[in-house]
């Protein structure tokens, strides 16, 4: 059987990665990837560069899109999109409302770490997201590049920054999962779970309590619309990840493989198990 070079899970800086979509096709084609996904968070707007970079370079990119979501009893989740109509209304007007739930929540959000002594402005934020997005990664790298801390993945440290009591208690609205799966069929797409591993509140990751709760929000899900399970992902080990495609098999999933690619050079996306 024919094997396919893939990553269908890729950040640029049109959301919180640094790389734009055609530095991003260009390195993927240069890789031998035979398709790629476009998936950035909440927005749409970097898909129509990466078609046509696509096209350009003669490699299949697939339109995307990453949805912060939770469930009815508030387990956040994220719901990843693929081959909908990126110009579809009813996805744009929604994507437009979170962008304003987004931006209240970082004004928010920078006046916590003003308050723990960090000297950083929304202003210094946008020049180094020049397409206005604006997320956590975005201010952990500012924070690092002001010394405040070595590495931005400390900034997500319990009780430092964004793991400190008074960021948590600055939330981002988010829509339904059933919402979001909803929104990317009714635009034609197929709706996938990303990184199930991640999924918080719902026992000690990887343990029995924890498949099983995931079994049953996965379950929930698939009668929602949900069609498939992202087992391939740089945060899940070789067992996890046989464990996610037992359940993507169980429930007729499609099973998909993505790096969560966030950096400047495609070539350092971290592999999967």
């Amino acid at each position: 059987m024919d094997a396919y070079k893939v990553d269908f899970h890729i950040h640029t800086n049109y959301s919180d990665g640094q790389a734009t979509p055609v530095e991003i096709v260009k390195k993927a084609k240069e890789l031998d990837y035979d398709m790629i996904a476009i998936t950035d968070h909440d927005g749409v707007d970097g898909v129509k560069e990466a078609l046509i970079a696509g096209e350009a370079a003669e490699i299949k990119v697939i339109p995307g899109i990453e949805l912060a979501t939770e469930t009815e009893e508030g387990i956040g989740l994220h719901i990843l999109g693929y081959y909908f109509d990126h110009e579809d209304p009813k996805l744009k007007a929604v994507l437009a409302d979170l962008r304003e739930r987004r931006d209240a929540r970082n004004h928010k959000l920078v006046a916590v770490l003003n308050d723990m002594g960090c000297d950083i402005t929304m202003e210094e934020l946008l020049e180094r997201q020049p397409n206005g997005f604006i997320g956590k990664p975005v201010m952990a790298r500012l924070l690092a590049e002001k010394g405040y801390i070595s590495h931005h993945k400390e900034a997500y440290k319990k009780g430092q920054f964004f793991g400190s009591d008074e960021a948590k208690k600055v939330k981002k609205e988010k829509i339904l999962a059933s919402e979001a799966i909803e929104l990317i069929n009714g635009a034609g797409g197929i709706a996938v779970l990303a990184h199930p591993i991640q999924t918080r509140g719902v026992g000690e990751t990887g343990s029995e309590e924890f498949y099983k709760n995931m079994d049953t929000i996965i379950r929930r899900l698939k009668l929602q619309g949900l069609k498939g399970l992202e087992c391939y992902h740089p945060d899940q080990g070789h067992e996890q990840t046989m464990r996610f495609i037992e359940l993507a098999e169980k429930y007729h999933l499609h099973i998909t493989r993505g790096s969560d690619f966030h950096g400047k050079d495609f070539a350092e996306a971290d592999p999967t198990a």
